[in-house]
C-alpha cells in the first residue's frame, strides 16, 4: 500500500514494525548500550517518520541478558527469559530517550505492567498513538517466556495490521547457505515462504515464522548498518530479502 508524503515522494509502507535485536546496540567493547549505534537508529528512525510512515518498534534484549543463555548462568530457563523482557524494556526506554531528544514523539508499552515507566500494552491505546503520529515501542516480549522477541513482532504486527516486519540485522539478507563459511553462498532478493520452510532458511524462529506466515505478514530482512536502510526499504527500494506469500 502506497501513501504520498510531502515532496511527491511515496512510501510502499503505510505501517511497518521494525525489529531490532539488542545485539544491535552493544559496540565491540563492554557497553551495552552504544551512545553512537543508538544514535544511527534513533536517526533512521526519525527520517522514516517524516515521511509520515507509522512505526512500532520492537526490541531484543540480547545486549543485556538472553534467556536462552541462562541455563550458563544457572538460572533456570523461565527466571532466564523474565529477566531477558525486562533487559528489553531498558532497551526500550533507550530508544525512547533519545528519540524524544531529536523531536520524535514516542510512547512505550510493556507486555508487563510496570506502570512508573511504561504503559500497558492496549491494542487500541497502540493504534490511536500510530494514528497521531507516534512511535510506539513494544516491550517485555509477549510477556510470556518461551517466546522470543521475533514472535512478539510476528505477534504485534498481526494485531496492528502492519503492511511488513523489518527485522534488522547485521547481514544484508537470507542467502541460501551461511556466506561466512560458504564464500559461493547465494543472496535471496526475495523468497515464499513455502521455499524458505523447504530449506530449512533462518529467517525467524518457528513459532515467529509461522504466525507470519498465516497471517500474510511479509518479512524484510537486511542490514542495518547502512545508514539509508531503514529508509530505503520503507520507499521501497532493492534491500536485503523479503519473503512473502
Amino acid at each position: 500500500m502506497a501513501a504520498k508524503v510531502s515532496g511527491n515522494s511515496k512510501v510502499r509502507y503505510k505501517r511497518i514494525v521494525l525489529k531490532l535485536s539488542g545485539e544491535v546496540l552493544r559496540n565491540k567493547g563492554s557497553e551495552a548500550i552504544d551512545a553512537q549505534t543508538l544514535e544511527r537508529i534513533c536517526l533512521q528512525v526519525k527520517k522514516i517518520h517524516a515521511l509520515f510512515v507509522e512505526i512500532c518498534i520492537v526490541i531484543g534484549g540480547g545486549n543485556i541478558f538472553r534467556g536462552l543463555e541462562s541455563s550458563k548462568r544457572s538460572v533456570d530457563r523461565t527466571t532466564g527469559d523474565y529477566m531477558g523482557m525486562l533487559a528489553t524494556v531498558i532497551n526500550g526506554l533507550a530508544l525512547m530517550d533519545y528519540l524524544g531528544k531529536i523531536g520524535v514523539n514516542t510512547r512505550v508499552q510493556s507486555a508487563i505492567p510496570m506502570n512508573q515507566i511504561a504503559e500497558p500494552f492496549i491494542l487500541r491505546r497502540a493504534i490511536r498513538h500510530l494514528e497521531k503520529g507516534r512511535v510506539v515501542i513494544f516491550v517485555a516480549g509477549t510477556g510470556n517466556p518461551y517466546f522470543s522477541t521475533d514472535t512478539t513482532a510476528a505477534l504485534r504486527a498481526s494485531e496492528m495490521h502492519a503492511d511488513i516486519i523489518m527485522k534488522a540485522t547485521k547481514v544484508d539478507g537470507i542467502y541460501n547457505k551461511d556466506p561466512k563459511k560458504f564464500p559461493d553462498a547465494v543472496r535471496y532478493d526475495e523468497i515464499s515462504f513455502i521455499d524458505a520452510l523447504r530449506q530449512r532458511l533462518n529467517v525467524m524462529d518457528s513459532t515467529a515464522f509461522s504466525l507470519c506466515l498465516d497471517n500474510n505478514v511479509p518479512i524484510l530482512v537486511f542490514n542495518l548498518n547502512d545508514s539509508y536502510s531503514i529508509q530505503k526499504a520503507v520507499t521501497g527500494e532493492k534491500v536485503g530479502t523479503l519473503v512473502h506469500n
